[in-house]
């Protein structure tokens, strides 16, 4: 029965999850006009996207297992209430004019459905598509980087029609509603299903697919030096990434003498290659390996994080912080693919859900580094070369990883060869 079912409707249901979720990140949209409407502080009021974001990354590591025992449709539903609950539940906090309820809502609620939606459909997409997974989990996640897109002119429309709480309760149901109609049809494939053309393609010998490296449960995981190596560079790139997302436009201005306005117009740009890296270098991923991508992800920002202290032109000052982005983005669209290559999808959840806590932990990090150094320093100069020594340290832990599958690659081949001659 499940066979039956479409990969590319599966893509979209996926899609439809992360869309609805990825809205989180317009809320920018919400800080003025609610503190303003309700007399607390901008700080008071971003305490509720910190803790969200906080719990986002935590939430899938700690509900990993369950996403994995229960699936993605019960997993997805779960998501809906908690998500949307929290979304409608902010309306009504705004309506009783409680602080701390708002932060319950949208910052714990929401914060744990967002966790727990984010990982729901990555490992049934994997599944669904061994022959393209980069390009599978891409298509996902740029759903969850567009979110805000779509979300941040429809939220300020709606808190300008029809007030702020309407707004709440208006989101919070759209949100639902979506989660759900994507985790109606969302489901894992039959155990070793692969699509015909794949199969037509391994049979004839036109195309050669690598095995996965290994199938490990979560707990087998954790205890390989493979999965710290890839911690440790999600880590990095992530701080890198949201660090550069954090102080973008007043760095802008500073280093370069970027206008307000162009700064403004630099940072809609940025989310276009946020988004783009993700669908860019996932796909890309499918061809090049994802081993090599990662590399060139720090190769590239090497480059960046050495080059900007030293530029004054406008363009590529702007260029470079484009790049640094799009590796970002590009990160966390490869993820759950590399995590298949290494680990298998036994467990594929459970352990996306373990590295994704480098996601809570950039977020902590980033902003307090730069913040921490530009005010030491009074400028942006130091503030590179720091990313600059950190990056670099992610490259050295690149090649690490790169030599490490080699190894556990000739092990498994050897294995193989000996198994083979037993039987002969």
């Amino acid at each position: 029965m499940e066979a039956t079912k479409n990969r590319w409707l599966i893509a979209l249901s996926a899609i439809a999850i992360h869309l609805s979720i990825g809205g989180a990140y317009a809320y920018s949209v919400y800080t003025t006009p609610v503190s303003e409407a309700m007399g607390w502080t901008p700080t008071q009021v971003t305490i509720a996207f910190t803790i969200m974001m906080a719990l986002a990354g935590s939430s899938a590591a700690l509900f990993g297992k369950f996403v994995e025992k229960s699936g993605p449709r019960k997993s997805a539903m779960v998501s809906a209430v908690l998500f949307g609950l929290g979304q409608a539940g902010s309306g009504v906090a705004i309506a009783v004019e409680s602080l701390p309820l708002f932060l319950l809502t949208y910052g714990l609620a929401s914060g744990l459905g967002l966790g727990i939606g984010y990982i729901s459909p990555v490992s049934t997409l994997v599944k669904w598509f061994p022959d393209r997974r980069g390009l599978a989990t891409g298509l996902a996640v740029l759903g969850f980087g567009t979110g805000a897109l779509i979300t941040a002119p429809v939220a300020d429309s709606l808190m300008t029609s029809v007030g702020i709480s309407n707004a709440f309760y208006l989101l919070g149901a759209a949100y639902f509603i979506f989660i759900m109609i994507g985790a109606s049809y969302i489901a894992p494939p039959p155990e070793g299903w692969m699509p015909s053309t794949m199969k037509k393609d391994m049979a004839s010998g036109k195309k050669v697919f690598k095995k996965d490296l290994q199938q490990l449960t979560s707990k087998e995981a954790v205890k390989t030096r493979r999965f710290w190596l890839l911690w440790g560079m999600m880590l990095i790139n992530t701080t890198a990434g949201i660090m550069m997302i954090s102080v973008a436009s007043p760095m802008a201005q500073e280093v370069v003498g970027l206008s307000a306005a162009a700064a403004a117009t630099m940072v809609g740009i940025m989310g276009i290659f946020n988004g783009g890296g993700r669908i860019g270098w996932a796909a890309a991923s499918d061809y090049l390996g994802r081993s090599n991508v990662f590399f060139i992800f720090f190769v590239i920002q090497m480059a960046a994080f050495f080059t900007l202290p030293l530029t004054t032109n406008v363009i590529l000052f702007q260029v470079f912080i484009f790049l640094v982005v799009s590796c970002y983005g590009g990160g966390f669209s490869n993820l759950p693919a590399f995590i298949g290559d290494l680990f298998g999808t036994k467990q594929l959840g459970s352990i996306h859900g373990y590295l994704l806590t480098t996601w809570s932990l950039g977020g902590v990090f980033g902003p307090m580094l730069v913040s921490q150094i530009r005010a030491q320093t009074s400028g942006y100069t130091a503030v590179f070369y720091v990313f600059f020594a950190l990056i670099t340290l992610a490259f050295i832990l690149s090649i690490f990883m790169k030599r490490d599958i080699k190894k556990i690659e000739r092990e498994v081949q050897e294995k193989q060869r000996e198994e083979e001659a037993v039987n002969y």
